[in-house]
C-alpha cells in the first residue's frame, strides 16, 4: 500500500503480522522467582536481603544524610506500585540479553509526516513496510510535549505529544519492535508545569531545581555550550539564579533532592509499562553538579546508575539501561561501572574516527585506537553507530585525532555543506563540540574534494560499524540517504536542524520506489547487508574481536562466535584505491572453505590475492 493509498481516518490498514518477528531481546522472567507487589515484604526491616541490602548501600553513597530505610521503601513504591511484579534475584549479568540478530532505528516520532495521518502511525507504517525482519528495534526519540531542541526539553513526562500521537500508539511499536526511549534526566522546559510550580514555591517542586550563586566558582565546570551557565529568573522567593547546562531553555534538575530520583523511577515504570525495553539516560553524566568542581562523571552520578541498573535487574520485565555520555573515551566506558552501571554505552569515539579514515583515506587512527579497546564486560556491550539526531561529536576523538587532523575534517564537513556547533572552555575559549551535517553528505568526498564514490563510501562506512563487535543502530536518514536539510537550518536557526528533516511520506515512498534513486540504492544495500549480518553467529555483539594489521587503507577486524565454531575476517576498503591482501596475511586456515559474505565468491587460502575495489567490503568466513 502507497502513502497515497492510506486511509483518511482511523489510522492505517496495512495488515500486519500479530506475532512479533521483530521483537529479540532475549532476557524474561523465570518462573517462580517473582511476586506481586501487594505492599513490599519488608524492605526496610530485611536489610540482609540481597535487593534491600545493595539498595541501602547505595542510598548511603547518594543520600549519607537521608534515613535510608524509609527513602528505600519509597524508591521501591515507586518502582512496584500496587499490583506490579517483582523477581525475588536479581539477574547475573551476562551475554544472552542481545543477540547478532538486534539493530537498531533511530528515529523521531514524526521523520515521517503526511498532513493526515498520526505521525506514529506512518512511522509504523515504514518500519513495516521497509524494516521488518531485518532491523528489530527502533528508539523513538522523545515524544513527549516540549519547548524547544526537538523534544529533549520536556514539558510533561506523563503525555505523549498529541500532535505525534498517544500512549496506545507507543505501547502498540513496543509489542511489535524493540523499543527504546529517552529518560530527559538532566533538565526539563522552562516552561513546564514543574518549573512554573518552583517559580510559585509549591511543593515539591520548590527544591527540584539546582540553584547557584553567580559569586560562587563555576570555572571549572564542563561545558558543552558556549551560553551563560546561569539564569535569573523570578520566583515567590525572590530572584535566583537557575543552572541551565544545555540552553536557558532547559534547566537542570537537583538530584541533591531524593525526591527528583523518586520521581524519575516512577517515570521508568511508566515507560516499561508501556512497552518500553531499553531506557537511554540522556546527559546523565551531568545530572549531580557541584560549585568548583567540574560538574559532570561525579561519583553520586555513577551510584544513581548503579540504583537504576539495580531497580532494572530485579525488574521481571526484560529492561536494557543505556547511557548517552558524549564525552572522551575513557570517561565513557566509565559507565559500564563493574558490570554494575549500564548494559550499554554509546561507542561515541566511533563517529568521528571512522568519518576522520573515509575523508582521508586511511584507517590508521581508526586502527590505532580499536587496538586499545576493551571487549565489553560480561552483561555489557558498546551500541555502534555513525549518525544520531545530534551532531557528530568531536570531544570523544581529543587525544586520538591530532589537531590537523581534526581541523581537515572540520574543513572537509564545512565544504560539504555543513556547519560546526562550538562549546566553552574554562579559559573563556570555545572548541568544536560537534560537526552537524548528515552522513551520506559527509560520504560526499575526501580531503581532496567532492568524487564520485559516495554511495560506495558511504555504505563501506556503516558495513564497517556492523562488523564491530556491538549492537549496530542507524539513523533513519541514513537508511534513506537524506540530504543535507539547509532550509530547516535557516527556518530554525539551528545547526541540528540539518540533519533532522522530515520527509513527507508519499515523496519518500516515491522515492524508494525509483530503482536508481540513491534512497532506494542506500536502503535496499543497507538492508541487504544487515540481513546478512543478522545471520552469522561470530557476529554477536559479545563475539572475539582482534584487530587486524594490514594495509593502512584496510580496516579488518578477526570475529569469533561464542561457540568459537565461525571465524569472520571482516575487511573494509576505507580508500578510493584499489587493495589487494595476500590471504596468508589474515591467516586462514587451510583446509576449510572460505567464501565472501558479501559476493558469494569463493576464497582461496593458497590463491591469488584478495582485490579490494575503492570501499569495498569483504566478509570472509568458514561458515556461510
Amino acid at each position: 500500500m502507497t502513502a497515497q493509498a492510506l486511509p483518511a481516518a482511523g489510522g492505517i490498514s496495512r495488515n500486519v503480522r500479530r506475532s512479533h518477528p521483530c521483537r529479540s531481546l532475549h532476557v524474561g522472567p523465570s518462573s517462580g522467582t517473582q511476586w506481586k507487589r501487594t505492599g513490599f515484604p519488608g524492605v526496610s526491616s530485611d536489610t540482609s536481603s540481597p535487593f534491600t541490602a545493595k539498595l541501602l548501600s547505595l542510598i548511603g553513597q547518594i543520600y549519607p544524610e537521608q534515613d535510608a530505610a524509609a527513602l528505600a521503601a519509597r524508591m521501591t513504591e515507586a518502582f512496584w506500585p500496587e499490583g506490579t511484579v517483582m523477581r525475588k534475584r536479581g539477574r547475573v549479568p551476562g551475554n544472552r540479553q542481545w543477540s547478532e540478530r538486534d539493530a537498531l532505528v533511530i528515529t523521531y516520532g514524526n521523520s515521517i509526516v503526511d498532513g493526515a495521518h498520526k505521525p506514529l502511525d506512518l512511522l509504523r507504517d515504514f518500519l513495516h513496510s521497509h524494516l521488518a525482519g531485518v532491523i528489530n528495534g527502533v528508539h523513538i526519540l522523545p515524544f513527549f510535549p516540549y519547548t524547544s531542541d526537538d523534544g529533549f526539553a520536556v514539558t510533561d513526562y506523563r503525555a505523549v505529544n498529541p500532535v505525534l500521537g498517544e500512549w496506545s500508539d507507543i505501547k502498540r511499536i513496543g509489542t511489535e519492535f524493540l523499543l527504546m526511549s529517552d529518560l530527559v534526566l538532566n533538565h526539563v522546559s522552562s516552561q513546564s508545569n514543574w518549573f512554573n510550580a518552583y517559580r510559585q514555591g509549591h511543593s515539591p517542586f520548590d527544591g527540584f531545581f539546582f540553584e547557584a550563586s553567580p559569586d560562587e566558582d563555576l570555572s571549572m565546570v564542563v561545558r558543552p555550550r558556549t551560553h551563560p551557565l546561569l539564569r535569573e529568573v523570578e520566583t515567590s522567593r525572590g530572584p535566583r539564579h537557575v543552572w541551565c547546562t544545555f540552553s536557558h531553555d532547559q534547566v537542570d534538575l537537583d538530584f541533591r533532592n531524593p525526591e527528583v530520583l523518586l520521581e524519575f523511577l516512577r517515570i521508568m515504570r511508566l515507560h516499561m509499562d508501556n512497552g518500553v525495553r531499553i531506557v537511554r539516560l540522556d546527559a546523565v553524566a551531568f545530572i549531580w553538579k557541584e560549585a568548583g568542581t567540574k560538574s559532570i562523571h561525579m561519583p553520586q552520578t555513577h551510584a544513581i546508575v548503579r540504583l537504576m541498573r539495580h531497580f532494572a535487574d530485579y525488574a521481571t520485565e526484560p529492561l536494557i539501561l543505556l547511557t548517552e555520555t558524549n564525552v572522551p573515551n575513557a570517561e565513557n566506558l566509565s559507565y559500564f561501572g563493574n558490570r554494575n552501571e549500564a548494559h550499554a554505552v554509546y561507542n561515541f569515539s566511533l563517529p568521528p574516527l571512522v568519518l576522520h579514515a573515509m575523508l582521508a583515506g586511511t584507517a590508521r587512527n581508526l586502527i590505532r585506537w580499536q587496538g586499545g579497546m576493551p571487549p565489553a564486560q560480561m552483561g555489557c556491550a558498546y551500541l555502534n553507530f555513525t549518525a544520531s539526531h545530534d551532531g557528530i561529536g568531536m570531544r570523544p576523538a581529543e587525544g586520538i585525532l591530532s589537531a590537523e587532523d581534526t581541523g581537515r575534517v572540520i574543513q572537509a564537513v564545512q565544504d560539504f555543506g555543513g556547519r560546526v556547533s562550538m562549546r566553552a572552555l574554562p579559559d573563556g575559549g570555545q572548541s568544536p563540540y560537534e560537526l552537524n551535517i548528515t552522513w551520506f553528505e559527509a560520504m560526499k568526498g575526501t580531503f581532496a574534494g567532492e568524487d564520485d564514490h559516495q554511495i560506495a563510501r558511504f555504505l563501506a562506512s556503516q558495513t564497517l560499524v556492523m562488523a564491530l563487535e556491538g549492537i549496530p543502530a542507524f539513523y533513519i536518514h541514513s537508511l534513506l540517504a537524506t540530504n543535507n536539510d539547509v532550509e530547516g537550518v535557516e527556518k530554525s536557526g539551528h545547526n541540528r536542524a540539518i540533519n533532522r528533516h522530515r520527509w513527507e511520506y508519499p515523496e519518500l515512498q516515491a522515492r524508494l520506489d525509483t530503482p536508481d534513486s540513491q534512497h532506494h540504492v542506500v536502503l535496499t544495500e543497507m538492508l541487504r547487508r544487515i540481513s546478512i549480518r543478522r545471520r552469522q553467529r561470530g557476529f554477536h555483539p559479545n563475539a572475539t574481536q582482534f584487530t587486524l594489521q594490514l594495509d593502512h587503507r584496510i580496516f579488518g577486524l578477526w570475529r569469533q562466535s561464542l561457540d568459537r565454531d565461525q571465524s569472520i575476517f571482516a575487511l573494509h576498503n576505507v580508500s578510493a584505491s584499489e587493495v589487494e591482501i595476500e590471504p596468508m596475511a589474515i591467516n586462514l586456515i587451510d583446509g576449510e572453505a572460505w567464501s565472501d559474505l558479501l559476493t558469494g565468491e569463493d576464497v582461496d587460502p593458497n590463491g591469488p590475492p584478495i582485490r579490494f575495489a575503492p570501499y569495498q567490503c569483504r566478509w570472509i568466513t568458514n561458515r556461510g
